[in-house]
């Protein structure tokens, strides 16, 4: 099976949030270019830091297509990274 990934590096709006057993927030749902994605679970996360910069990246998917965000504003802004089909 071949997956194509396609880099976008672009912001994106996240219109609603999903909060873990431990309280940790994630996206449940974003709008890019026009179009709206409702991921189906919390997805796998990993924190970067560099210095004093610290960085969130979250695999998400939405049953077809899997997405990377990552936030540099705890939550505040996100960038959509890329996305794989």
């Amino acid at each position: 099976m071949n997956h194509t990934t396609t880099t976008i590096n672009e912001s994106v709006a996240v219109t609603a949030m999903g909060f873990k057993k431990n309280l940790a927030a994630y996206p449940r749902r974003m709008e890019f270019r026009g179009a709206i994605y409702d991921f189906i679970d919390a997805g796998l996360r990993c924190i970067v830091r560099s210095g004093s910069r610290t960085s969130e990246v979250l695999t998400l998917s939405d049953g077809q297509t899997y997405f990377q965000l990552r936030s540099d504003n705890h939550g505040g802004n996100w960038t959509l990274v890329s996305m794989m089909s």
